[in-house]
């Protein structure tokens, strides 16, 4: 904003909308407003009646990308509510990736406009022009191919006001840069013709000194011969070295936003307002395996891929759910882009609506992430906070919170489920004479023994050293006995082989109703326990049914 706010000529910075960001002092003085009563406004509030289809229209076409850059003259409305003529120039601003911003230069050329009209009239109204406009003004007469230059014109390139200037044609032209010589020579007859659809000569002319300044030169014939041939031409000289300057800052800019859109990680298409593709970015054509040339054009959807990670159902585009409801829509989890080559990945994205200067929205805006390793960590960090280690179980505080999750179905459904306590019998002479690595080894097979004599969607723990826990929702208690013998019997079928040696164990259980009360997880787990401890004091091997507050054999 400081090198906006340093410049000698009006500039401001305005979103696709029209709405002012930001009005340089040099802008509001030229409107006759202070720069804070500027901003918030929208651009059209500034735009005189009899102007405003006409900068309106060459905006909306600057905003959709039909024209990068905008040139002409327009009125603007000053504070005193009178018309104000401004040379307009206006390109887009890309600075930031998420909104779009387009800067404004404005040149008054009230009193040019107004100096103009008055040539044409009287020779009265042509000296005035000479002594009040801050343009140059020249004067070409092409009978004897001379040139008139006026004070201001003189002083641009560094010369005295009254200093003598060589006025053929000739002469001008060797003042002229090399480089932009050409482009003059070629259109310099449009200004003769008064072709209304010409902007003006832009070029660089040496000053006095040697260093060049830029020239925005537009003029028009006033007088033809008999057959409509020229006679004289005249026109004002602005000097646009500043907005050249400006020009050249923005270009660079935007070359470094290119530059680092091309790098960044994150994919990025934009949308026009039907849903179709018309850009990408380097990531978004790696992640999708479509290039940027062959998706232009196609509809979002066709290229992002999108399906549920859990269920593999095809997810709606983003950018048509963000279309249809003109808000930003965001896709943070369960989304799984697959490329062209069936490589799947796990996304997050954002798309955002753009909006256009009438308030409609014009397209969208699409970012996303691959962010497959982070959840695929996620993933694996709440497993590991929710199973053992060494059993890949469901761990004791999982445990519990399921236990509490039954208790509440049960107390709302009145279905009772089981819940049934395991401890290992003996386990101890394994682990003390085949050592830890031996028990640890038993412990896993009992686990997976116990696991595979359950259902799918049962609960089954190990709670800590050789003790387990399942939750058998919506069991009966005679399913549950029966679900609680046959892990019985599996476990003492096993025979566990160490270095050599067999070793077997069998276990103790202890079962008990989920029912509506007692209402704690703690209770439940003690009446289990207690029928286990039950089931080992009748000889081990066997389960037993907690019943009427005390434990009793089935």
């Amino acid at each position: 904003m400081r090198i906006f706010d340093h410049q000698p000529f009006g500039m401001m910075l305005i979103e696709a909308s029209g709405a002012i960001v930001h009005a340089n002092p040099a802008c509001a003085g030229l409107l006759g407003r202070q720069s804070s009563d500027m901003e918030g406004r929208n651009l059209s509030d500034l735009v005189h009646p009899s102007d405003d289809t006409a900068l309106g229209l060459q905006f909306e076409s600057l905003v959709r990308g039909e024209i990068s850059s905008l040139h002409g003259e327009h009125r603007l409305s000053h504070a005193d509510a009178n018309p104000i003529w401004v040379l307009v120039a206006a390109q887009r601003f890309e600075a930031t990736s998420k909104v779009a911003l387009f800067i404004l230069q404005l040149a008054s050329i009230d009193v040019q406009k107004k100096a103009e009209e008055a040539l044409i009239y009287t020779e009265k109204r042509w000296r005035f022009a000479l002594q009040s406009a801050r343009q140059g003004v020249w004067d070409y007469d092409y009978r004897t191919d001379s040139i008139f230059y006026s004070a201001a014109w003189r002083l641009m390139r560094g010369l005295g006001p009254d200093e003598w200037v060589d006025g053929a044609t000739a002469a001008w032209h060797s003042r002229i840069h090399p480089d932009d010589l050409p482009a003059v020579e070629a259109n310099i007859d449009r200004q003769a013709q008064s072709d209304e659809t010409f902007q003006g000569l832009e070029y660089r002319e040496r000053r006095k000194d040697g260093s060049y300044v830029w020239i925005l030169s537009r003029g028009r014939a006033v007088e033809w011969d008999e057959a409509g041939e020229p006679l004289r031409t005249i026109g004002t000289d602005t000097d646009i070295t500043h907005i050249k300057m400006v020009e050249q800052e923005l270009a660079e800019e935007k070359e470094r936003l290119r530059i680092i859109l091309a790098s960044v990680a994150d994919g990025m298409i934009s949308a026009d307002a039907e849903g179709r593709v018309d850009f990408m970015n380097a990531a978004a054509e790696h992640l999708t395996g479509i290039s940027a040339a062959e998706a232009r054009g196609l509809p979002v959807g066709d290229v992002l891929n999108l399906q549920d990670h859990a269920s593999g159902m095809k997810m709606e585009c983003p950018v048509q759910a963000c279309l249809k409801a003109g808000a930003a829509i965001q896709v943070e989890d369960d989304a799984e882009l697959i490329g062209t080559d069936g490589t799947p990945r796990e996304i997050r994205c954002t798309a955002a609506p753009v909006i256009g200067s009438a308030d409609q929205v014009i397209g969208a805006v699409l970012i996303f992430q691959d962010v497959t390793h982070s959840r695929t960590l996620q993933r694996q960090l709440a497993h590991t906070a929710s199973h053992d280690p060494l059993t890949d179980l469901t761990n004791r505080a999982a445990f519990e919170k399921a236990l509490a999750r039954s208790i509440i179905a049960a107390r709302e459904t009145e279905k009772p489920s089981c819940l049934i306590f395991i401890d290992l019998d003996h386990f101890k002479p394994v682990n003390d004479t085949a050592g830890h690595a031996a028990g640890d080894a038993l412990l896993k097979m009992v686990a997976k023994t116990i696991r595979d004599c359950c259902r799918t969607h049962d609960t089954v723990a190990r709670i800590g050293g050789d003790e387990f826990a399942i939750i058998l929702n919506g069991c009966t208690r005679e399913n549950g006995l029966r679900v609680g013998e046959k892990i019985i019997r599996a476990i003492t079928a096993l025979a566990f082989e160490w270095s050599g040696q067999v070793h077997r164990v069998s276990a103790s259980a202890g079962l008990t109703l989920i029912t509506s009360g007692p209402a704690s997880v703690l209770g439940f787990m003690g009446e289990a326990d207690a029928a286990c401890y039950a089931a080992k004091a009748e000889g081990r091997g066997r389960i037993v049914c907690y019943e009427d507050g005390l434990p009793a054999q089935p």
